[in-house]
């Protein structure tokens, strides 16, 4: 299948965006507040903090040679944007170390932790949501997948332990802790940002009651039901399996009724996933067969 590879003038506009955002959070939060970060901004800080390297030089010239190596990785579209969003993050970073800007927060580092991750996250959820990145730890983190089979998140993880175990040359465990607090807000931000305020969850059941749990689906949630057609990977049984969409807040009358039905019967439970202007697209995850 041929990747679509259009690209549009508001991606660009909201990677620059997320890049500027980004960038005020490291310089006027992260920085003052001497709070760590991962990746390549968080090997740009420790540089800073040794050699008194301008972390808007040094964050290009590290992704420079990852993307001369991990191009033939990335698709045309994501080839430019990802070339965009450093050059982005590079200017922004130089342009805020030279305005005259104070965030007074009384030196609480539980709000600068809390600060810079929500800026960061919102930062980065925009140039995710574009379709581009910033560099750095997810060029790396394709290579070791494609090469190693290694999963993105898995090999993100290790790069930020070890870019962050390295950090405490120049900060102490105290601030380490408020950036571990900071990373845990910037991954709930992100997620947030590309996913939007839409928390709507697929539901995916497999029951030898099948009519049974959908007539009380409808009853009881009103919500529509839909049969699809499955096979087991095992034993090539062909059945019918439930998919109905809910709310968060319905998940657990949805577990009461199928557990009341048929308390043998197997739910899956998935996030949903909406694309702004394109109308609903439900993510389905492929899962192993259990029968």
């Amino acid at each position: 299948m041929r990747q679509d590879e259009t690209m549009r003038l508001r991606d660009f506009i909201f990677i620059a965006l997320g890049a500027a955002l980004y960038a005020f959070g490291l310089v006027y939060v992260n920085i003052v507040n001497r709070l760590a970060d991962g990746g390549v901004a968080g090997i740009s800080l420790i540089l800073r903090a040794l050699f008194n390297l301008n972390p808007a030089y040094t964050t290009f010239a590290i992704n420079v040679p990852l993307l001369l190596i991990g191009w033939r990785l990335l698709g045309r579209r994501s080839f430019v944007y990802t070339v965009f969003g450093i050059s982005m993050l590079s200017v922004w970073l130089w342009v805020w170390q030279r305005m005259p800007i104070a965030i007074n927060i009384h030196h609480d580092l539980f709000i600068a932790g809390a600060l810079a991750g929500i800026m960061g996250g919102f930062g980065c959820g925009l140039v995710y949501r574009s379709g581009g990145t910033l560099g750095g730890t997810d060029i790396i983190a394709r290579i070791f997948e494609k090469q190693s089979g290694v999963p993105m998140g898995r090999s993100l993880l290790i790069q930020d332990v070890v870019v962050l175990s390295a950090s405490l040359v120049y900060i102490d465990v105290v601030h380490m802790m408020y950036t571990l607090l900071c990373s845990f807000v910037f991954t709930q931000i992100v997620n947030f940002t590309q996913s939007g305020a839409y928390a709507a969850r697929a539901i995916m059941i497999m029951s030898d009651k099948n009519e049974e749990i959908a007539a009380a689906i409808i009853a009881e949630l009103q919500r529509g039901v839909t049969y699809l057609d499955a096979e087991g990977g095992f034993t090539n049984t062909p059945r019918k399996m439930l998919y109905c969409v809910i709310s968060p807040r319905e998940v657990q009358t949805m577990r009461r009724i199928v557990e009341r039905i048929d308390d043998h019967a197997f739910m899956s439970i998935l996030p949903v996933q909406q694309n702004i202007g394109e109308g609903f697209s439900y993510k389905v995850v492929k899962r192993r067969s259990l029968f």
